[in-house]
């Protein structure tokens, strides 16, 4: 299994905060260091130090880290033009050496986009799935790349630059029932499902397998991940003061949509999602400023390691 930090900057955490959590995620021996792509604070709480860009983010510690792999989960389609991420996501995956993962959605929060102008389609399922064939057409094409659709036209691009890796791994993930495994079964190499509890887990999990098999795809290279929320606590105490810190009742703070308790217990959650059939888990970590979360968490590495 994969084990990824995954972070919510827009809640209030600098530049700064994010590097040095993801360099000691790296110093932890964590496989990736992800982030999501929001330019707005969700809930209460103050909005300082305002939002950071996703893409500026990972460019910035392509070069502030040496090992982890970078990636988003996911990047809005409502936020860039696909022409112009392909070329961002190219840059930083050349700037890292080749590390960059490249998670792509529909986008959903629609607050963020009134308040700064952001145009949000009602119907965005057809600008995803354009924009996953435009950025992997520019990265692929050998010479200038053309594209005619209902949302995207592009005329003899020059499809430059290329990313070090070739493909790029791609991350698609959501709920939907038809339209979200079919495009995850067409592009993606990593097929996600966030914040559910196992059964729905389950569900997802053999509905995008499914879709790949009517798309004639192997099943098993498609790799399945979750992504939940994250707490441990090395005893009662330490677990409930962390849940306060983030706003969590420490009274509920375990549930089956989330990776909570003591060390053991994650240690049998985590064999739980494993059971399900997950190959990457990444462990939503709200507080970037308790880097002890983060090692106490990275401590059980070895044992996550050997289940």
């Amino acid at each position: 299994m994969e084990f990824v930090v995954f972070t919510e900057p827009q809640q209030g955490f600098s530049y700064d905060h994010q590097r040095r959590f993801a360099q000691l995620a790296e110093q932890l021996g964590f496989d990736a260091y992800f982030r999501s792509d929001h330019y707005m604070r969700m809930g209460p709480g103050s909005p300082l130090p305002g939002p950071t860009d996703a893409w500026t983010t990972l460019a910035g510690l392509a070069l502030q880290t040496s090992r982890i792999r970078l990636g988003t989960l996911v990047s809005s389609a409502t936020h860039r033009h696909p022409a112009v991420l392909a070329i961002q996501a190219a840059q930083v995956d050349a700037m890292s050496g080749g590390r960059v993962e490249f998670g792509l959605g529909t986008g959903w929060f629609e607050a963020e986009h009134r308040a700064y102008g952001i145009p949000f389609p009602r119907q965005r399922f057809g600008m995803l799935a354009e924009q996953l064939e435009v950025i992997t057409g520019l990265w692929a094409a050998d010479g200038a790349y053309s594209f005619a659709g209902e949302h995207y036209t592009l005329v003899e691009a020059p499809a430059l630059p290329k990313p070090v890796q070739r493909p790029v791994p791609i991350i698609v993930g959501g709920g939907g029932v038809r339209r979200t495994p079919a495009i995850a079964a067409r592009f993606a190499s990593e097929f996600n499902i966030g914040f559910q509890p196992d059964e729905v887990v389950a569900e997802k999990f053999a509905g995008v397998r499914a879709a790949c098999e009517r798309a004639g795809r192997d099943t098993a290279t498609l790799k399945l991940s979750v992504a939940l929320p994250t707490l441990i606590g090395s005893d009662e105490a330490e677990l409930s003061r962390r849940a306060a810190a983030i706003g969590r009742d420490p009274g509920a703070v375990r549930a089956d949509d989330v990776i909570a308790g003591l060390p053991d217990e994650i240690v049998a959650r985590v064999a739980g999602l494993r059971d399900l059939g997950a190959q990457r888990v990444y462990f939503q970590l709200m507080d970037l400023r308790d880097l002890d979360h983060l090692a106490l968490l990275g401590g059980l590495l070895p044992q996550l390691r050997a289940l």
